[in-house]
């Protein structure tokens, strides 16, 4: 079992619908430590890769993408998923439903931010369907770059997110990667994992 893992055991809480709320560490308090232990772990993992830049979609996974764009000293994008006054109309678009809001954003990224040359690792903290994932893949393809590879804190492994990305040819690497929840036992299992 990896730092992660224990992570969500302990302080992970499981509520019906396949729900799993990490929001006391990972999405709304953020527990630096465990931040940077990701990033980290995420640097080990795609070590020997050129990376040029790190994608992410706001707001949840910037945290992440941030102290993993430090370590590796490249730039930190990340898809916008509201229009205002100062973004320019010269941008690459995509759909992407959020599981846990239930809605449809129409994400952007500006075209001055991702070029044909650049090399991109996606970084987010939670993947279950897998949509957000596929937006920023072809945000990265409209700009004519190339996806390095995906890293995800946690996948839910019950949901159809990984598989596809997976069955895309995408590098796809989950630190956490749950197999099975349930809320009446308070217990989950992970996928294990070769790493």
């Amino acid at each position: 079992m990896n730092f992660l893992e224990e992570k969500i055991l302990k302080d992970g809480i499981i509520k019906e619908g396949n729900i799993l709320k990490v929001d006391n560490f990972l999405n709304h308090q953020i527990d630096i430590e465990i931040m940077k232990q990701i990033a980290e772990e995420f640097c080990r993992r795609f070590k020997g890769e050129e990376i040029t830049k790190i994608l992410t979609i706001e707001a949840s996974g910037i945290a992440i993408a941030s102290i993993l764009a430090l370590y590796l000293n490249v730039p930190l994008v990340f898809a916008k998923k509201s229009h205002s006054v100062n973004v320019d109309n010269d941008k690459y678009c995509a759909e992407a439903f959020s599981f846990t809001h239930k809605t449809t954003n129409n994400v952007f990224v500006s075209k001055r931010y991702l070029s044909k040359e650049d090399k991109v690792l996606i970084v987010d903290d939670f993947m279950a369907l897998g949509s957000a994932m596929l937006a920023l893949t072809n945000i990265v393809e409209q700009a004519g770059a190339t996806v390095v590879g995906i890293g995800i804190a946690i996948e839910k492994g019950i949901q159809e997110g990984g598989e596809i990305i997976r069955k895309k040819g995408y590098r796809l690497e989950s630190l956490a990667i749950v197999d099975s929840m349930d809320a009446a036992t308070r217990t989950i299992q992970f996928r294990k994992q070769d790493c």
